[in-house]
């Protein structure tokens, strides 16, 4: 009898998981139904997502496509049409794509007697947890139609501030390579020409220009050696990154960052506090809106807080209290938290607050910004300036010499 392993949500809303023997994926969910627990996900012990590496063949949806079914499939819902409809009805607009596979997979799963959040669990490539339980949440609450609404304009507004960081960024990526471009082609291509001329001539040449020309000779000579440590470091660093204590120092690091530290914090803090109002707006207990919202967090340095912060809430200390004991979590963020416990909005209140905290990292990032552009163009016009100017310093006195 084959094995599967299972995710569900118990009567209480926490999660649990465990394996569970049956003759087919359909009666293991009517056995962990029939025990009071709502799946979320299950597969079969050596199926395919059980091998390693199944996932990352899969390609990642973009947040807008998914912000754009998830919206149509809210407005099937709403209009009372039946889920294997609506799901049939969007699997035809959708183009050929990972999406469209999945919904198809999705649809089949549905046909079957599945839930929605069960059939979407089994496509953790393209639906991620957060989205599934929000789902399970809906449907657990009889308003999926609202659930799925929330989830479209979060993930909209995820995508906006995402598009703006790219565009912010855009610029200073293009300046930084056209300026070491120009600044290769200097070395290695004009100013070997120019050297021939300073060494016929025997003269003293200035530090400037001798420093110059022993890099040109590097980069011609040995130019592998920089691009073998580029290279090399590349899949060392993705290595490195798989030790936790590693990532954990250098999510520490990036925080400590000046100005850049400061908007990584204001950017975790918002997507922190939205993602945990909406699960928590959705029926979500906190408790597993906390687990989720942990994982959602991707620097190590909150997430590691935040699994202190589930040990203390579920032994009754109160949300606000237990973030009022690290510095991570601004004192704005602590007296919303505070007023919204106190007033039974604790939802509206954390959603409030990140989306303080996004206006916040959208203004630092424009000022940022606009700081860049103009000292990138003065870098670019100095780091020029240096080679023209160990060039122009030796033909001066080259002139001298001759006058």
């Amino acid at each position: 009898m084959p094995t599967f392993r299972y995710k569900a949500y118990s009567a209480t809303g926490s999660s649990v998981s465990g394996s569970i023997e049956a003759d087919s994926e359909r009666l293991a969910v009517q056995q962990l139904k029939g025990k009071g627990l709502l799946p979320r996900e299950v597969t079969e012990t050596g199926g395919i997502a059980d091998k390693p590496g199944a996932l990352s063949l899969r390609r990642a949806v973009p947040a807008d496509q998914l912000a754009l079914f998830t919206r149509r499939l809210a407005t099937l819902v709403a209009s009372s049409i039946p889920l294997f409809e609506a799901m049939g009805s969007l699997c035809e607009q959708e183009e050929n794509g990972p999406l469209r596979q999945s919904l198809v997979r999705v649809k089949e799963r549905i046909a079957e007697g599945a839930a929605l959040s069960r059939a979407l669990a089994a496509e953790p490539a393209i639906f991620g947890e957060s989205y599934v339980s929000m789902v399970a949440a809906g449907e657990a609450g009889g308003a999926l139609d609202a659930v799925l609404e929330r989830l479209a304009d979060f993930l909209e507004e995820q995508e906006q501030v995402r598009s703006k960081v790219t565009s912010a960024l855009a610029y200073p990526i293009l300046m930084v390579f056209v300026g070491s471009g120009v600044m290769l082609f200097l070395l290695t291509v004009v100013i070997p020409r120019i050297v021939t001329i300073f060494e016929d001539s025997k003269a003293a040449l200035p530090l400037i220009t001798i420093i110059l020309i022993k890099v040109s000779h590097f980069l011609q000579g040995y130019w592998w050696i920089p691009t073998t440590l580029i290279i090399v470091s590349i899949p060392l660093y993705r290595k490195a990154m798989k030790r936790d204590d590693l990532r954990l120092k250098r999510d520490d690091l990036l925080l400590r960052l000046p100005l850049a530290g400061e908007m990584l914090q204001r950017l975790i803090l918002s997507r922190f506090a939205r993602v945990l109002g909406l699960l928590l707006s959705s029926g979500v207990p906190i408790m597993k809106a906390l687990e989720i919202t942990g994982e959602v967090v991707v620097n190590r340095v909150f997430r590691s807080f935040l699994r202190g912060v589930m040990e203390e809430v579920a032994q009754g200390e109160s949300l606000s209290g237990s973030l009022k004991k690290s510095p991570l979590f601004p004192p704005l963020l602590v007296h919303l938290a505070s007023v919204g416990e106190k007033s039974g909005n604790l939802e509206e209140m954390l959603v409030k607050a990140g989306i303080a905290y996004e206006r916040e990292f959208s203004t630092r990032l424009t000022r940022l910004m606009s700081l860049m552009e103009p000292l990138l163009v003065l870098a670019m016009g100095f780091a020029v300036g240096i080679v023209v100017l160990a060039v122009l310093l030796p033909i001066f006195e080259l002139n001298q010499l001759i006058k």
